[in-house]
């Protein structure tokens, strides 16, 4: 009988991937645990189309904990369009069926049919998504020849800007909320323009914290991985939490929130909707847990508890408490 081979520790972070067109985002998930020799408690926040391209942050250990806040971030993207023909997943990879001519196509026209989708909107989900009606994915209902009903989603659409126009080819740059459909998107701007429309490049530029332009392909991890260096490209649980406040607390307080018990701290102004939630740390720099004030009981209660034991870069100064209202920004 062949030795079992031993599992790896388990690793606590984040890896910002950069998921290359082609593949679908579950092949990277699992090409990047192959690579890290990671099988439990990996995961990634937000899925991408094969088509799309871009930022795909990938979860370890701790840091699956936090992947709800990962996907709630707000999210930029960089698309170009194509009018005058539409398809049946909305984007280049399916049925095309040309229906006018854009050419007479002007900026301000397309500003203005783009205006109508900027703030919170109503979209319909495409049929070739992952959603799931009765049970199974719309995915597999639109390859069987199936079209269902589909509820229009409430999302939200910070800005579009118009990045360049060479028609039928339209760029734009997307900032949007969670489940935004950028296909929807460029399928409804279509409907509206009346001459059709599909995605034929998508890439995400950001998402939260993370951005492209500091991400990982799964070919360079693999590079790393072979030198003994993967983990370089790690971070840590807390990274992902930047834009809240920190705070030291002394050891009292660090029991209690390893046991999820509310803990008093006084800041040096109120807390306000921006500066309700913090992040906390031990003493030695541990990162503990999120910390959430509640105005009826005048306490900071913990929302999620960590126990990675490791000590943060991104911890304040060691004055405990010293550092309220102090963002690191990284």
């Amino acid at each position: 009988m062949a030795p079992r081979r031993r599992a790896e520790p388990t690793v606590h972070g984040f890896l910002n991937l950069y998921k290359p067109a082609g593949i679908t985002s579950m092949e990277a998930l699992r090409r990047v645990k192959r690579i890290a020799g990671q099988r439990r408690k990996v995961g990634h926040a937000g899925t991408l189309d094969p088509l799309a391209e871009g930022v795909l942050p990938i979860c370890f250990g701790q840091a699956t904990r936090l992947m709800e806040q990962v996907v709630s971030g707000r999210k930029r993207y960089r698309m170009t369009v194509r009018l005058g023909a539409r398809s049946t997943t909305y984007d280049a990879e399916g049925d095309i069926e040309e229906i006018a001519t854009p050419g007479s196509l002007t900026k301000s026209d397309i500003a203005s049919a783009l205006a109508g989708f900027v703030g919170m909107i109503e979209q319909v989900p495409p049929m070739y998504s992952a959603l799931k009606v009765d049970g199974r994915r719309l995915y597999e209902l639109a390859r069987s020849g199936k079209e269902v009903e589909r509820a229009p989603r409430l999302v939200e659409i910070h800005a579009v800007h118009i990045d360049g126009i060479d028609l039928p080819f339209l760029n734009l740059t997307v900032d949007c909320g969670r489940g935004t459909y950028l296909r929807s998107l460029a399928h409804d701007l279509g409907q509206a323009l009346g001459v059709g429309g599909y995605v034929t490049e998508l890439a995400r530029l950001s998402c939260g914290q993370f951005k492209a332009e500091d991400g990982i392909t799964p070919d360079s991890l693999e590079a790393a991985a072979a030198g003994g260096d993967w983990k370089a490209h790690l971070h840590p649980v807390d990274w992902a939490l930047r834009h809240f406040s920190a705070i030291r607390v002394g050891r009292t307080e660090e029991a209690a929130i390893k046991n999820g018990q509310a803990i008093r701290y006084e800041p040096e102004e109120r807390p306000t909707d921006q500066s309700a939630t913090v992040r906390a740390y031990s003493v030695d720099g541990v990162f503990l847990a999120i910390l959430e004030f509640r105005d009826e009981t005048g306490l900071w209660q913990p929302t999620r508890v960590f126990n990675s034991g490791e000590i943060s870069p991104h911890a304040p100064d060691a004055t405990v408490g010293r550092s309220w209202g102090e963002r690191d920004r990284g």
